[in-house]
């Protein structure tokens, strides 16, 4: 079937093309009309319904047709629908909905490929060729706090969805290690330390405490004050000196992010505000050689339908800023670096700066007029994380938390738990900590990931650790327990890929497989709309389905022992890639 080889792995896809043709033959005047198909709802008839009819028959009723009704119209579709191995039986209900019911034999044997291929077989395709995911992004000489958490895993995720999809994906760290803050960094810096070389970052100790001793010093002393704008200006202007002085700096910065990324197995690429710096003039003139910019109380801004303030992209003292950075940001990664997609995950707070800069964007013709064509901008704004109070997430002294200190928290209460439980006994200290690493590491991912991004979360360790419900814990051990069933049986599962047949004859077999099956879709809907709690809900209901196969059907010494080893594998399989999906890495024990 042509369709399956179009779309190997994603089952609506190839439900659609069906209906394509069918479309096609029912309506060929219409040529606009789009497939509406979608995975029928829980307890109702049929895998798959075509929702097409009631539409159809609001454009083609005014024109002659020989159709009476949605439901004629519903029943031409079905009839006209090409002879498929994947189609087990078709239906109409209600205003001509199609349900379609698939063939449990086709289920199984896309399932029995895959085992055999590989999942990357089930991998979406998607129209770009080269993205770029603005992510983590923190402010050189301040601590990465658990605002910047949401940023890095959320942006991990959806680079890793893209980079599955065959995109090729630019992962930006776009770090604040330009501006007017690092004069008096650098100014304070000297005043400590006169000797600059000989300064480590034992010496500076810690970076948000150096930062805040720095603006206290700036903000009291006029003098002081004076010493750090004239030093913005001699960094600005190239001063070997300071130029030597901000390095030092940003090293020492990187150094204590580089312990964040490590933890997270996070992978950036740093182009920071300073890169785009020698860009941004040319970026300016451009724009106002094509009528942008005006004047306004000394600055240069941009006026834009919709906002009631302009987008200031020149301040007064003729100093660039934010917006000059970021406009500049996306010319050249548009121009220089070719991108199709350019994504940018930062708190929703920033909406309207990215609304702005991207009509911006539209009105220098640099971006197509609709949001959705290609090159396309987004911007994935996420809530903030909530402490018991339901207030914004600091220690008890009101400090922002430390990232470093967060992760390192999870992982010691997962080692604890598992020192419980007697693992220590029966693990060596490198399975011990790999585990509790694993663990500790990806309960705080999922327990950020599982919510919709747009909304806030609280910060709970006993629930995001509890091996209870949705959590990373849950899924975990249910991995690794499915690894334990194979282990058990003694059979070569490489070896049983290539010669056992997967059936599928009791319903909860079925819905396994229908549920694995609709891996690819999923993906590709949570790339689409940027979403990765979708993935999450896809996962976690994967380990519900299985749980229901597993508590009434046996595996180890029954008559379907080949098959319902195969069912497991494909499981365990579709999990691990989820995982990896997630940046959270698997288990396999317990």
């Amino acid at each position: 079937m042509a369709a399956a080889q179009e779309y190997p792995g994603n089952l609506k896809r190839q439900v659609e093309k069906l209906f394509d043709a069918s479309l096609r033959s029912t309506v060929p005047d219409e040529t606009g009309v789009q497939t509406e198909v979608t995975a029928s709802l829980p307890g109702k008839p049929g895998d798959y319904q075509c929702n097409n009819a009631m539409g159809l028959w609001s454009i083609i009723k005014g024109k002659g047709t020989q159709f009476k009704g949605p439901p004629a119209v519903g029943q031409a579709l079905l009839k006209n629908l090409p002879a498929s191995e994947m189609v087990e039986s078709c239906s109409v209900a209600g205003p001509g909905f199609v349900n379609v019911i698939l063939s449990s034999k086709w289920i199984a044997k896309s399932i029995e490929t895959m085992l055999v291929d590989g999942i990357d077989t089930w991998a979406p395709s998607l129209p770009v060729k080269r993205a770029v995911v603005d992510f983590s992004s923190p402010n050189i000489a301040k601590e990465m706090h658990v605002g910047h958490l949401r940023s890095t895993i959320i942006g991990d995720t959806l680079a890793r969805m893209l980079e599955y999809s065959k995109v090729e994906v630019l992962r930006r760290n776009h770090v604040g290690d330009w501006g007017t803050q690092f004069g008096m960094l650098i100014e304070y810096l000297f005043e400590k330390f006169p000797d600059t070389d000989s300064v480590t970052e034992t010496a500076i100790g810690d970076l948000q405490s150096f930062y805040k001793e720095s603006k206290s010093k700036f903000d009291a002393d006029p003098e002081f004050k004076e010493k750090a704008q004239k030093a913005v200006v001699r960094l600005q202007g190239g001063d070997a000196i300071y130029r030597k002085a901000w390095t030092k700096i940003c090293d020492i910065s990187r150094a204590e992010f580089a312990k964040v990324y490590q933890r997270l197995r996070v992978e950036l690429e740093e182009k920071g505000e300073s890169f785009y710096n020698p860009y941004i003039a040319k970026v300016i003139e451009e724009l106002n050689s094509k009528g942008l910019i005006e004047e306004s109380e000394g600055a240069r801004v941009i006026f834009l339908e919709g906002f009631n303030i302009p987008l200031m992209v020149v301040k007064s003292d003729g100093g660039f800023n934010y917006a000059s950075t970021d406009l500049t940001a996306l010319w050249y990664r548009l121009n220089e670096e070719k991108a199709e997609w350019i994504v940018y995950v930062t708190d929703v707070g920033q909406q309207q700066h990215f609304s702005m800069f991207f009509k911006t964007a539209r009105k220098a013709g640099w971006l197509p007029e609709s949001d959705k064509t290609y090159p396309r901008v987004d911007h994935v704004g996420f809530g903030l994380v909530k402490g018991e109070d339901g207030k914004r997430f600091r220690t008890r002294s009101s400090e922002v938390v430390r990232l470093v200190d967060l992760l390192d928290e999870a992982k010691t209460r997962s080692k604890t738990a598992l020192i419980e439980r007697g693992k220590d006994k029966e693990w060596t200290p490198e399975e011990l900590d790999q585990t509790a690493e694993a663990v500790g590491y990806g309960a705080v991912k999922y327990a950020d990931l599982k919510n919709n991004r747009s909304t806030s979360y609280t910060f709970n360790f006993d629930q995001m650790l509890s091996d209870k419900g949705n959590t990373a814990v849950y899924l975990l051990y249910a991995h690794a327990r499915i690894c334990s069933i194979i282990r058990k049986s003694g059979k070569d599962i490489d070896e049983l890929k290539k010669t056992g047949k997967l059936v599928l004859d009791h319903p909860e077999e079925r819905a396994l497989g229908l549920h694995l099956l609709r891996f690819a879709e999923t993906v590709e809907a949570a790339c689409a709309n940027l979403l990765p709690h979708v993935l999450c809900e896809y996962l976690y209901e994967l380990s519900e389905r299985y749980t229901s196969f597993y508590s009434v059907h046996q595996v180890i010494g029954s008559a379907e022992e080949a098959s319902r080893l195969l069912l497991c594998e494909a499981t365990a399989i579709v999990m691990r890639k989820c995982f990896h999906l997630l940046g959270i890495t698997p288990v396999y024990k317990i």
